[in-house]
Protein backbone atom coordinates (compact mmCIF):
# COMPACT_ATOMS: atom_id res chain seq x y z
CA UNK A 1 0.00 0.00 0.00
CA UNK A 2 0.81 3.61 -0.50
CA UNK A 3 2.90 5.75 1.88
CA UNK A 4 5.33 6.14 4.75
CA UNK A 5 3.45 2.76 7.53
CA UNK A 6 4.71 4.88 10.77
CA UNK A 7 4.00 7.69 9.53
CA UNK A 8 0.30 6.85 7.95
CA UNK A 9 -0.37 4.64 11.21
CA UNK A 10 -0.37 8.19 13.69
CA UNK A 11 -2.38 9.84 10.44
CA UNK A 12 -5.64 11.02 11.73
CA UNK A 13 -6.51 13.12 8.46
CA UNK A 14 -8.04 9.95 6.65
CA UNK A 15 -11.19 8.32 6.09
CA UNK A 16 -12.10 6.62 8.82
CA UNK A 17 -14.60 3.41 8.69
CA UNK A 18 -15.82 5.24 11.91
CA UNK A 19 -16.15 8.33 9.90
CA UNK A 20 -18.43 6.64 7.46
CA UNK A 21 -20.53 5.39 10.09
CA UNK A 22 -19.43 2.12 11.33
CA UNK A 23 -17.26 2.29 14.99
CA UNK A 24 -15.65 -1.06 15.44
CA UNK A 25 -14.82 -0.48 18.81
CA UNK A 26 -18.34 0.41 19.62
CA UNK A 27 -20.23 -2.43 17.77
CA UNK A 28 -17.78 -4.53 20.00
CA UNK A 29 -18.98 -3.04 22.83
CA UNK A 30 -22.45 -3.45 21.94
CA UNK A 31 -21.44 -7.20 20.96
CA UNK A 32 -19.71 -7.39 24.79
CA UNK A 33 -23.01 -6.20 26.16
CA UNK A 34 -25.27 -8.63 24.28
CA UNK A 35 -23.65 -11.79 25.20
CA UNK A 36 -23.15 -10.82 28.81
CA UNK A 37 -26.86 -10.32 29.12
CA UNK A 38 -27.54 -13.92 27.12
CA UNK A 39 -25.00 -15.38 29.48
CA UNK A 40 -23.65 -18.31 27.52
CA UNK A 41 -22.02 -18.41 24.74
CA UNK A 42 -19.56 -20.72 22.91
CA UNK A 43 -17.51 -20.12 19.78
CA UNK A 44 -16.09 -17.00 18.39
CA UNK A 45 -17.02 -18.01 14.76
CA UNK A 46 -19.62 -20.15 15.23
CA UNK A 47 -22.02 -21.45 18.27
CA UNK A 48 -21.40 -25.34 19.24
CA UNK A 49 -23.63 -27.74 20.70
CA UNK A 50 -23.07 -31.08 21.70
CA UNK A 51 -26.12 -33.75 20.58
CA UNK A 52 -24.76 -37.05 21.60
CA UNK A 53 -22.58 -38.38 18.48
CA UNK A 54 -21.56 -34.98 16.57
CA UNK A 55 -21.42 -31.43 17.63
CA UNK A 56 -24.60 -28.78 15.61
CA UNK A 57 -23.00 -25.40 14.76
CA UNK A 58 -25.34 -22.57 13.77
CA UNK A 59 -23.99 -18.97 12.28
CA UNK A 60 -25.96 -16.44 11.66
CA UNK A 61 -24.46 -12.97 9.49
CA UNK A 62 -26.16 -10.88 6.75
CA UNK A 63 -25.16 -8.82 3.61
CA UNK A 64 -24.57 -5.30 5.34
CA UNK A 65 -24.53 -2.27 3.05
CA UNK A 66 -22.84 -4.15 0.26
CA UNK A 67 -27.06 -4.18 -0.41
CA UNK A 68 -26.93 -0.63 -1.46
CA UNK A 69 -24.25 -0.93 -4.49
CA UNK A 70 -26.64 -3.97 -5.74
CA UNK A 71 -29.43 -1.34 -5.28
CA UNK A 72 -27.44 1.83 -6.62
CA UNK A 73 -26.86 -1.21 -9.87
CA UNK A 74 -30.31 -2.58 -10.21
CA UNK A 75 -28.49 -6.20 -9.86
CA UNK A 76 -28.91 -8.36 -7.01
CA UNK A 77 -27.97 -12.06 -8.64
CA UNK A 78 -24.88 -12.24 -6.64
CA UNK A 79 -25.87 -11.12 -2.89
CA UNK A 80 -27.36 -14.00 -1.98
CA UNK A 81 -23.65 -15.89 -2.54
CA UNK A 82 -22.42 -12.97 -0.31
CA UNK A 83 -24.79 -13.69 2.51
CA UNK A 84 -24.23 -18.11 2.20
CA UNK A 85 -20.86 -17.34 1.91
CA UNK A 86 -20.48 -15.24 5.18
CA UNK A 87 -22.33 -17.70 7.27
CA UNK A 88 -20.54 -21.21 5.71
CA UNK A 89 -16.81 -19.30 6.49
CA UNK A 90 -17.65 -18.95 10.03
CA UNK A 91 -18.99 -22.73 10.59
CA UNK A 92 -15.48 -23.61 7.95
CA UNK A 93 -13.14 -21.52 10.53
CA UNK A 94 -15.04 -23.71 13.80
CA UNK A 95 -14.05 -26.49 11.60
CA UNK A 96 -17.37 -27.70 10.97
CA UNK A 97 -19.22 -28.61 7.81
CA UNK A 98 -21.82 -26.34 6.51
CA UNK A 99 -25.31 -28.36 5.75
CA UNK A 100 -28.25 -26.22 5.38
CA UNK A 101 -29.13 -22.60 5.65
CA UNK A 102 -32.24 -20.36 5.58
CA UNK A 103 -32.83 -16.84 4.24
CA UNK A 104 -34.61 -13.55 5.59
CA UNK A 105 -35.29 -10.92 3.43
CA UNK A 106 -36.71 -7.91 4.96
CA UNK A 107 -38.25 -5.53 2.14
CA UNK A 108 -40.26 -2.03 2.28
CA UNK A 109 -42.00 -3.21 -0.82
CA UNK A 110 -42.42 -6.41 -2.39
CA UNK A 111 -40.32 -6.75 -6.05
CA UNK A 112 -40.57 -9.91 -8.02
CA UNK A 113 -37.89 -9.18 -10.10
CA UNK A 114 -35.35 -8.64 -6.91
CA UNK A 115 -36.41 -11.40 -5.44
CA UNK A 116 -35.58 -13.78 -8.28
CA UNK A 117 -32.50 -12.14 -8.56
CA UNK A 118 -31.78 -12.60 -4.36
CA UNK A 119 -33.14 -15.81 -4.76
CA UNK A 120 -30.54 -16.97 -7.89
CA UNK A 121 -27.63 -15.82 -6.08
CA UNK A 122 -28.48 -17.93 -2.62
CA UNK A 123 -28.97 -20.75 -4.72
CA UNK A 124 -25.64 -20.27 -6.59
CA UNK A 125 -23.96 -19.75 -2.93
CA UNK A 126 -25.71 -23.06 -1.50
CA UNK A 127 -24.07 -24.57 -4.58
CA UNK A 128 -20.78 -23.36 -4.02
CA UNK A 129 -21.20 -23.80 -0.66
CA UNK A 130 -22.77 -27.85 -0.79
CA UNK A 131 -25.55 -26.73 1.48
CA UNK A 132 -29.42 -27.51 1.30
CA UNK A 133 -31.71 -24.42 1.08
CA UNK A 134 -34.12 -25.25 3.58
CA UNK A 135 -36.46 -22.35 3.06
CA UNK A 136 -36.43 -19.05 4.78
CA UNK A 137 -38.75 -16.29 5.66
CA UNK A 138 -39.83 -12.51 3.89
CA UNK A 139 -41.02 -9.87 6.07
CA UNK A 140 -42.32 -6.79 4.39
CA UNK A 141 -41.89 -4.06 7.38
CA UNK A 142 -42.08 -0.39 5.20
CA UNK A 143 -41.66 1.45 8.85
CA UNK A 144 -38.36 -0.43 9.50
CA UNK A 145 -36.68 -1.18 6.90
CA UNK A 146 -36.29 1.15 4.02
CA UNK A 147 -35.64 -0.92 0.53
CA UNK A 148 -34.39 -4.62 1.22
CA UNK A 149 -32.28 -6.38 3.61
CA UNK A 150 -30.36 -9.68 3.56
CA UNK A 151 -29.27 -12.03 6.27
CA UNK A 152 -29.34 -15.68 7.15
CA UNK A 153 -28.40 -18.33 9.42
CA UNK A 154 -26.54 -21.55 8.13
CA UNK A 155 -26.18 -25.31 10.19
CA UNK A 156 -23.55 -27.17 10.56
CA UNK A 157 -22.54 -30.72 11.92
CA UNK A 158 -19.02 -31.65 12.94
CA UNK A 159 -17.53 -35.27 14.03
CA UNK A 160 -16.16 -35.55 17.54
CA UNK A 161 -12.29 -34.47 17.29
CA UNK A 162 -13.77 -32.26 13.84
CA UNK A 163 -13.91 -28.64 15.58
CA UNK A 164 -10.97 -26.75 16.32
CA UNK A 165 -10.36 -25.69 19.75
CA UNK A 166 -9.78 -22.50 18.29
CA UNK A 167 -6.37 -21.39 20.12
CA UNK A 168 -3.35 -20.88 18.22
CA UNK A 169 -0.31 -22.31 19.82
CA UNK A 170 3.40 -19.92 20.13
CA UNK A 171 5.24 -21.42 17.42
CA UNK A 172 2.41 -22.06 14.88
CA UNK A 173 2.45 -22.01 10.57
CA UNK A 174 -0.08 -19.40 9.72
CA UNK A 175 -1.07 -20.57 6.19
CA UNK A 176 -3.74 -18.25 4.52
CA UNK A 177 -5.76 -18.50 1.63
CA UNK A 178 -6.53 -15.53 -0.60
CA UNK A 179 -9.94 -13.66 -0.92
CA UNK A 180 -11.93 -12.51 -3.88
CA UNK A 181 -11.35 -9.10 -3.14
CA UNK A 182 -13.50 -6.77 -0.69
CA UNK A 183 -15.84 -9.54 0.00
CA UNK A 184 -19.03 -8.12 2.27
CA UNK A 185 -16.99 -6.33 5.25
CA UNK A 186 -15.92 -2.47 5.32
CA UNK A 187 -18.46 -1.55 2.34
CA UNK A 188 -19.45 1.33 4.23
CA UNK A 189 -16.16 2.86 4.37
CA UNK A 190 -15.39 1.54 0.88
CA UNK A 191 -18.64 3.21 -0.72
CA UNK A 192 -17.83 6.27 0.87
CA UNK A 193 -14.45 6.18 -0.43
CA UNK A 194 -15.27 4.78 -3.78
CA UNK A 195 -18.07 7.77 -4.86
CA UNK A 196 -16.08 10.41 -3.98
CA UNK A 197 -15.48 11.19 -7.03
CA UNK A 198 -16.86 8.59 -8.88
CA UNK A 199 -20.47 7.23 -9.96
CA UNK A 200 -20.92 3.14 -9.17
CA UNK A 201 -21.49 2.87 -13.07
CA UNK A 202 -17.79 4.66 -13.71
CA UNK A 203 -15.09 2.14 -15.25
CA UNK A 204 -13.17 0.85 -12.76
CA UNK A 205 -9.34 2.04 -13.40
CA UNK A 206 -7.48 -0.19 -15.50
CA UNK A 207 -10.54 -2.94 -15.97
CA UNK A 208 -13.57 -3.51 -18.32
CA UNK A 209 -16.19 -3.46 -15.16
CA UNK A 210 -17.56 -0.52 -13.64
CA UNK A 211 -16.61 0.49 -10.03
CA UNK A 212 -19.86 -1.13 -8.77
CA UNK A 213 -19.48 -4.51 -10.12
CA UNK A 214 -15.95 -4.61 -8.59
CA UNK A 215 -17.37 -3.83 -4.90
CA UNK A 216 -20.03 -6.16 -5.68
CA UNK A 217 -17.36 -9.18 -6.50
CA UNK A 218 -19.02 -11.85 -4.57
CA UNK A 219 -17.12 -13.32 -1.28
CA UNK A 220 -14.79 -16.36 -1.30
CA UNK A 221 -16.36 -19.60 -0.01
CA UNK A 222 -13.77 -21.65 1.72
CA UNK A 223 -15.51 -24.79 2.47
CA UNK A 224 -13.39 -26.48 0.13
CA UNK A 225 -10.68 -26.09 2.56
CA UNK A 226 -12.28 -28.37 5.38
CA UNK A 227 -10.96 -31.62 4.50
CA UNK A 228 -7.56 -29.92 3.96
CA UNK A 229 -7.60 -28.58 7.41
CA UNK A 230 -8.93 -31.66 8.91
CA UNK A 231 -6.29 -33.66 7.43
CA UNK A 232 -3.32 -31.84 9.62
CA UNK A 233 -3.16 -30.41 13.08
CA UNK A 234 -5.16 -27.26 12.81
CA UNK A 235 -5.33 -25.42 15.55
CA UNK A 236 -7.38 -22.35 15.10
CA UNK A 237 -8.53 -20.58 11.94
CA UNK A 238 -9.75 -17.07 11.11
CA UNK A 239 -12.07 -15.88 8.65
CA UNK A 240 -10.87 -12.51 7.87
CA UNK A 241 -13.89 -10.48 8.14
CA UNK A 242 -15.45 -6.99 9.84
CA UNK A 243 -12.39 -5.94 12.18
CA UNK A 244 -9.76 -6.91 9.28
CA UNK A 245 -6.44 -8.14 10.15
CA UNK A 246 -7.82 -7.64 13.99
CA UNK A 247 -9.63 -11.13 13.59
CA UNK A 248 -6.43 -13.32 13.92
CA UNK A 249 -6.86 -12.30 17.78
CA UNK A 250 -9.60 -14.25 18.05
CA UNK A 251 -7.09 -17.45 17.32
CA UNK A 252 -5.57 -16.48 21.28
CA UNK A 253 -3.71 -13.08 22.41
CA UNK A 254 -0.18 -13.81 20.74
CA UNK A 255 1.65 -11.98 17.96
CA UNK A 256 0.41 -13.24 14.76
CA UNK A 257 3.69 -11.90 12.19
CA UNK A 258 2.24 -12.02 8.72
CA UNK A 259 5.40 -12.10 6.55
CA UNK A 260 4.10 -12.90 3.40
CA UNK A 261 0.39 -11.64 2.77
CA UNK A 262 -1.37 -11.88 -0.01
CA UNK A 263 -0.85 -9.17 -2.73
CA UNK A 264 -4.04 -7.12 -2.20
CA UNK A 265 -6.31 -6.55 -4.97
CA UNK A 266 -6.83 -3.30 -7.10
CA UNK A 267 -10.61 -2.55 -5.27
CA UNK A 268 -7.96 -1.55 -1.98
CA UNK A 269 -5.40 0.61 -3.79
CA UNK A 270 -8.65 2.16 -5.18
CA UNK A 271 -10.74 3.10 -2.02
CA UNK A 272 -7.63 4.03 -0.18
CA UNK A 273 -6.34 6.34 -2.75
CA UNK A 274 -9.76 7.30 -3.51
CA UNK A 275 -10.70 8.24 0.52
CA UNK A 276 -7.59 9.14 1.29
CA UNK A 277 -7.23 6.35 4.12
CA UNK A 278 -3.96 5.14 6.18
CA UNK A 279 -2.51 1.42 5.33
CA UNK A 280 -3.30 0.90 9.57
CA UNK A 281 -7.02 1.71 9.07
CA UNK A 282 -7.42 -0.12 5.56
CA UNK A 283 -6.00 -3.43 7.74
CA UNK A 284 -8.19 -2.82 10.95
CA UNK A 285 -11.29 -2.48 8.31
CA UNK A 286 -10.72 -4.68 5.35
CA UNK A 287 -8.96 -8.65 4.46
CA UNK A 288 -6.39 -6.76 2.10
CA UNK A 289 -5.96 -9.70 -0.34
CA UNK A 290 -6.14 -12.64 2.22
CA UNK A 291 -9.39 -14.04 3.30
CA UNK A 292 -8.89 -16.90 5.75
CA UNK A 293 -5.90 -17.39 7.85
CA UNK A 294 -5.40 -21.19 9.68
CA UNK A 295 -3.03 -21.71 12.57
CA UNK A 296 -1.57 -25.07 12.19
CA UNK A 297 1.51 -27.27 14.09
CA UNK A 298 4.48 -25.79 11.88
CA UNK A 299 5.82 -29.27 10.78
CA UNK A 300 2.15 -29.79 9.14
CA UNK A 301 2.33 -26.16 7.51
CA UNK A 302 3.81 -27.66 3.82
CA UNK A 303 1.38 -30.15 3.57
CA UNK A 304 -1.98 -28.17 4.08
CA UNK A 305 -0.44 -25.72 1.35
CA UNK A 306 -0.09 -28.54 -1.12
CA UNK A 307 -3.80 -30.03 -0.12
CA UNK A 308 -5.00 -26.30 -0.86
CA UNK A 309 -5.24 -24.77 -4.67
CA UNK A 310 -3.71 -21.44 -4.04
CA UNK A 311 -2.79 -21.30 -0.21
CA UNK A 312 0.65 -20.68 1.11
CA UNK A 313 2.85 -20.16 4.63
CA UNK A 314 2.21 -16.17 5.40
CA UNK A 315 3.45 -16.09 8.40
CA UNK A 316 4.00 -17.48 12.62
CA UNK A 317 2.72 -17.42 15.59
CA UNK A 318 4.88 -16.08 18.76
CA UNK A 319 4.72 -14.46 22.12
CA UNK A 320 2.44 -11.42 22.14
CA UNK A 321 -0.27 -9.60 21.60
CA UNK A 322 -0.67 -7.78 17.94
CA UNK A 323 -1.14 -8.26 14.17
CA UNK A 324 2.44 -7.44 12.72
CA UNK A 325 1.83 -6.63 9.19
CA UNK A 326 3.69 -4.67 6.18
CA UNK A 327 5.24 -2.62 9.16
CA UNK A 328 2.04 -2.10 10.79
CA UNK A 329 1.28 -3.03 14.21
CA UNK A 330 -2.55 -3.77 14.11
Amino acid sequence: MTGDPDTDQEDDEGMTYADAGVDIDASERATAALVSAVGTFEGDFAGLLDIGDRYLALAADGVGTKLLVAEALGDYSTVGIDCIAMNANDLVAAGVTPVAFVDYVAVDDPDDEVAAQVGEGLSRGAELADVHLLGGETAVMPEVVTGLDLAGTCAGLAEPGEPFDGEAREGDALVGVPSSGIHSNGLTLARRAATERHEYTDPFPGGDRSVGEVLLEPTRIYTDLLDPLHAVETHACAHVTGGGWTNLSRMGEFEYAIEDPFDAQPVFEFVQREGNVSDAEMHRTFNMGTGFVASVAPGDAEELVERTADGRVIGRVESGDSVEIRGLSV
